[in-house]
């Protein structure tokens, strides 16, 4: 009976990163990589990403502060290829701050790209946090708890 219920509430967890458009349909796709044999394969590239993030944003935060020498190109550089990591991953609304930040850093607006990237990395911190817990929940129930991807789930 707890097993039911554990695969419900994963169920209910990973409709929910749809529903709230954390998550789009890049993440289906890599979950049905996963199905073809490794079953940790999504686990394995949210923790790739997540390492490779925490560079990234570290360096863009260092660059916020000195704010006297920043070089906005290479600011803009940094987050282009985090956009596209992001995406690569389904990182709906992680991608979409980047895009936001990315604006006000081509405009030259310091002040909304410091608000948006406090932004971009709220949203990112929420993902990690509901993924991790995600990846968790699966392992305590199985990996075919997971369910799938449809038409109805994907915004």
């Amino acid at each position: 009976m707890e097993t039911r219920h554990l695969r419900q509430q994963i169920v209910a967890m990973r409709q929910s990163f749809f529903d709230e458009e954390i998550l789009d349909e890049q993440f289906c796709q890599l979950e049905q990589l996963e199905e073809n044999g490794n079953p940790s394969f999504l686990e394995q590239v949210f923790t790739m990403y997540f390492n490779d993030s925490t560079t990234v944003l570290a360096t863009v935060e260092q660059a916020m502060r000195e704010i006297e020498s920043i070089d906005l190109g290479e600011v803009d550089h940094v987050l282009h290829k985090f956009k596209g990591s992001s995406a690569s991953v389904g990182a709906n609304k992680v991608r979409n701050q980047i895009v936001n930040t990315r604006k006000f850093v081509a405009e030259g607006d310091l002040k909304g790209a410091e608000v948006a990237f406090q932004e971009l990395r709220k949203e990112y911190d929420n993902l990690k946090a509901k993924l991790e817990h995600y990846f968790q929940q699966l392992k305590r129930a199985g990996p075919a708890a997971a369910g799938d991807c449809s038409a109805s789930q994907v915004k």
